[in-house]
């Protein structure tokens, strides 16, 4: 569930600031400019080793795949001419594009590939990414056997196969020799997309400009400008400034932005949903009965529509409703409102009422501390609303809101324990359901398995999720997946929002709005 090419485009037209303060107001009308926002500092711009969807959003514009994502969520080449697949399903092989050149005017060729893919694999590099090159223990075998010919050999039938090979490719000649962890390229990345990195003015704005040589279709835009703006009402008003073309609308200001003239409104369902994550080193969240009291405890139809006001659906499990696998009947009986069941749980391993009305069991006090995104509003509210139905079983939640980047640092920290106790958070996904980066034991604490989560049924369906080619079959066992997690509540999966982003008329070229979002065909998109 890392994020596709094109897929962050446009994650952050639901993330988008004013930067007057800094020096960066909207550009002339007439320039083809394109300004929108981030709603946090990009932490590094290399496609291998970020995670945060700021840092996505701007390698969209820089980096090509060998594939990208349609609008049909859809494989289709990009620095790829063509593809084949051997029989067995084992042996992908690639014919390059040529006449493609990097951003510094070198030539492209099947070598950058190669020096990609062996920086994934390579354990030196701090990547969260490997295991989707690595089979059941086995490396992808990756060779180039001509300048424009690219080759991957798997160990086995592989069906996230495409979506691991699409990733944003790197120049060997820039990287080659060096520490990629602390590579100054990684500020100052050269990649071979429509745009390329002009000006990075750290908590401020990023500048990226046209890029001449580019082997596509030419954007009709000159410029794109992403500032960065922590808080969404901050960008609101903003847009309502004509300082950003686009914007994503809080809940409570969609009825009235929906009124403004020379603006349109754009909703879609993102392949996303949003949780409660417990830490489960945390010695009060080891014991599942407790996890399942505080399922019991929370209203989540009364949650979801006091956040999104019927702007979002609920959830149960670790999929978005979009997504192929999502089950039409869950296999468990999901967690709904029963207070006194939660009280009945919590009793049941130990917890009796304090002088403060407090949970304590022994010396130790139910008492946690969750973080998540400064300026996100709908979830700084879930937040809120969740701590109340905590207190009223005797559960105090405390609310920490974070920087994004100080809040990523926690949540990635390469440390057994890791350094928090909850999370209100959400998954972005791509095209492909694969989520053993997420769920198997072996992503713990370097991959995206930040709470721990260890289950030996779950990791087996995974990998055979993994080497299932058949969509029936592979669908089956994702249910079981789905259902496995769900009875056992690592997560409380609290809803999809739904994607309200608003446009001035100005803005054409906009792709249909769906999953795959808003900027699937950059070079279509201007600003007249």
């Amino acid at each position: 569930m890392i994020f596709s090419k094109r897929m962050a485009g446009f994650l952050a037209a639901a993330t988008v600031v004013f930067l007057g303060l800094f020096g960066c107001s909207k550009s002339n009308s007439n320039d083809h400019t394109l300004t929108l926002s981030l709603a946090g500092e990009p932490t590094v711009l290399n496609p291998i080793l970020s995670t945060d969807t700021g840092s996505s959003t701007v390698q969209s514009f820089v980096f090509n795949g060998l594939l990208k994502v349609n609008e049909n969520l859809q494989f289709e080449p990009d620095l790829a001419e063509s593809y084949t697949v051997s029989s067995d399903g084992l042996i992908y092989t690639f014919r390059l594009k040529k006449g493609v050149k990097w951003q510094d005017g070198k030539p492209f060729t099947s070598a950058d590939v190669l020096f990609t893919f062996e920086r994934l694999l390579d354990p030196k590099t701090k990547t969260v990414r490997r295991s989707s090159y690595v089979i059941d223990e086995v490396p992808i075998v990756f060779k180039a056997p001509d300048d424009y010919t690219f080759q991957a050999t798997l160990p086995k039938p592989f069906a996230p196969a495409l979506a691991s090979l699409a990733t944003d490719i790197l120049p060997k000649h820039l990287l080659d020799g060096q520490d990629i962890n602390t590579a100054t390229f990684n500020r100052q990345p050269v990649g071979t997309g429509p745009f390329k990195l002009t000006k990075w003015q750290a908590g401020a704005f990023l500048k990226l400009d046209r890029n001449p040589t580019y082997f596509g279709t030419a954007p009709k835009l000159n410029s794109v400008i992403l500032k960065i703006i922590p808080n969404e009402v901050t960008a609101l008003a903003a847009f309502e400034r004509g300082e950003l073309d686009m914007v994503g609308v809080p809940i409570k200001d969609i009825q009235r932005i929906s009124q403004k003239e020379k603006t349109r409104i754009l909703r879609y369902y993102p392949l996303q949903y949003d949780y409660l994550s417990f830490n489960l080193k945390n010695a009060l969240f080891k014991d599942v009965k407790v996890r399942k009291a505080i399922a019991y405890a929370i209203n989540k139809p009364a949650l979801v529509k006091g956040v999104l006001q019927g702007y979002g659906t609920q959830v149960d499990i670790p999929e978005s409703p979009s997504m192929w696998t999502y089950p039409k009947k869950l296999g468990f009986e999901a967690y709904t409102y029963q207070p006194e069941t939660a009280k009945k749980l919590l009793a049941e391993v130990g917890f009796k009422p304090g002088n403060d009305g407090i949970l304590v069991k022994g010396n130790q006090r139910f008492e946690f501390t969750v973080i998540t995104r400064a300026g996100n509003k709908d979830r700084e509210k879930a937040a809120q609303i969740l701590q109340k139905y905590l207190a009223d079983v005797g559960i105090k939640m405390n609310i920490q809101s974070m920087e994004w980047g100080a809040m990523l640092q926690r949540v990635n920290a390469p440390t057994d324990p890791k350094p928090f106790d909850a999370v209100v958070l959400g998954w972005f996904s791509g095209i492909e359901p694969d989520s053993y980066s997420i769920w198997h034991s072996s992503q713990y604490p370097n991959g995206f398995n930040f709470v721990a989560y260890s289950n030996p049924k779950v990791d087996t369906w995974l990998a055979q999720a993994r080497t299932t080619v058949d969509r029936g079959a592979r669908k089956t066992i994702y249910q079981l997946i789905y259902n496995e997690i769900g009875r056992e509540v690592p997560y409380i999966f609290l809803y999809v929002p739904e994607s309200v982003t608003a446009v001035h008329d100005g803005v054409t070229g906009l792709s249909k709005p769906g999953p795959a979002g808003l900027m699937v065909h950059i070079e279509s998109v201007d600003v007249e």
